[in-house]
């Protein structure tokens, strides 16, 4: 089904910056919406529910999964993630534009439901840059950046099935390539059609 409302889906390796990028996207486009997803883990130092993530245990989740209520799920460092479905629908159904900040299981998945999304990788500049933002963060173990980074090298090798990349190797750099992308997807035949129906009809345009 089209809607009038475009679906940006952002996947990264942890470390890449992803949500740091989101943010700084969202603070430039007021047309954009983040959306919220459910998490079976537990909130991180600040986090509140319903704000960063719906947190919930892995029973409600697993129930909400077999209602079909997400739009994609996946397991994630051994803690589940999930879209609503009705959320993202709503959204869009009202001509809001939503980005998704998820794996990239996820955002294939999503891909397949809703061809129409365009879906943006965010690449580290290089493997030591990487490992230099998971240790800078300071909250984490050896032994847990060392399964994030094996587990960076399987999620960039997918970055060749998404629509676009985005290197976050200059923070400002990055966020004006995301929001182009953002820009172009707006101007975009298809969606041209779904959000100025009118126009297109009283030039007996397809």
């Amino acid at each position: 089904m089209e809607y009038p409302g475009n679906l940006f889906v952002v996947a990264a390796p942890s470390g890449a910056g992803k949500s740091s990028l989101v943010k700084a996207l969202l603070e430039l486009d007021a047309k954009l919406g983040v959306s919220i997803s459910h998490t079976s883990r537990a909130p991180r130092g600040q986090e509140q529910h319903g704000r960063e993530y719906w947190f919930t245990n892995i029973a409600e989740f697993q129930a909400m999964a077999e209602r079909g209520e997400f739009f994609e799920w996946a397991e994630v460092h051994g803690n589940l993630y999930g879209t609503s479905r009705a959320a993202i629908e709503e959204r869009m159904a009202h001509g809001d534009d939503v980005v998704l900040e998820i794996d990239f299981q996820g955002a294939l998945q999503i891909k397949q439901l809703f061809p129409y999304a365009v879906l943006v990788f965010i690449l580290p500049p290089s493997w030591e840059e990487l490992e230099q933002r998971l240790n800078r963060r300071g909250d984490t173990d050896p032994s847990v950046i060392a399964r994030r980074m094996a587990n960076a090298r399987i999620e960039v090798a997918q970055a060749q099935k998404f629509d676009f990349v985005v290197v976050n190797a200059v923070f400002d750099t990055a966020v004006f390539d995301l929001k182009a992308i953002v820009h172009a997807q707006r101007l975009k035949y298809a969606a041209q059609r779904r959000n100025r129906s009118a126009v297109f009809l009283a030039l007996d345009l397809p």
